[in-house]
């Protein structure tokens, strides 16, 4: 496994390695002891996976509390424009984004540690996104931000009218409007 620093202190890119032949593939999604080596001693708690139709766009969120939650993100099968947003209050990047894109072709993975908003934009339907994360889901825990923020200025790649957002995620707070707990 290779990690990636990214612009945004903490926040990784894994690249696995993939074995070829003629059969297919291999490659290791997760492995605990090049995790530690690169100081992250996550215990992953739970796997989620979501399927989502192109447009459908999921965010941003955390998870914050008893149970907040860190993230190891990847695709199965389709695209996503993948995004994290730094919400932790004393850190030099905070508000700051970083996206990439995420497909089941490729071996990359990305870490999200606690402490940051995110979300996804489903670019192609039937795309299968999974996910480990470090704490259970709680409710009391819940916090999101709106995903078309101006303050965040995410660079979304669909027209507004093409993209599929819950009402709850519509309602979410301006990033000014909320006090981080991280």
């Amino acid at each position: 496994m290779k990690f990636v620093t990214t612009p945004i202190p903490d926040l990784l890119i894994i690249e696995s390695q993939v074995w070829k032949d003629e059969r297919g593939f291999f490659m290791e999604t997760y492995n605990q002891n090049p995790f530690k080596t690169q100081g992250i001693a996550a215990t992953f708690v739970q796997d989620n996976l979501s399927c989502s139709h192109r447009g459908v766009l999921r965010g941003m969120h955390a998870q914050a509390g008893d149970n907040a939650q860190g993230k190891l993100v990847r695709v199965l099968h389709g695209r996503v424009l993948d995004v994290a947003v730094d919400i932790r209050k004393h850190s030099e990047t905070f508000g700051q984004s970083f996206s990439l894109i995420l497909d089941g072709n490729g071996a990359k993975s990305l870490w999200i540690p606690p402490g940051f908003l995110h979300g996804f934009l489903s670019l192609e339907d039937n795309t299968l996104f999974a996910y480990k994360v470090t704490g259970f889901y709680d409710k009391t825990g819940e916090l999101g931000v709106r995903w078309d923020d101006p303050d965040l200025a995410i660079d979304w790649p669909m027209d507004r009218d093409e993209l599929i957002v819950s009402e709850k995620d519509q309602q979410l707070p301006f990033l000014s409007d909320i006090v981080s707990p991280f």
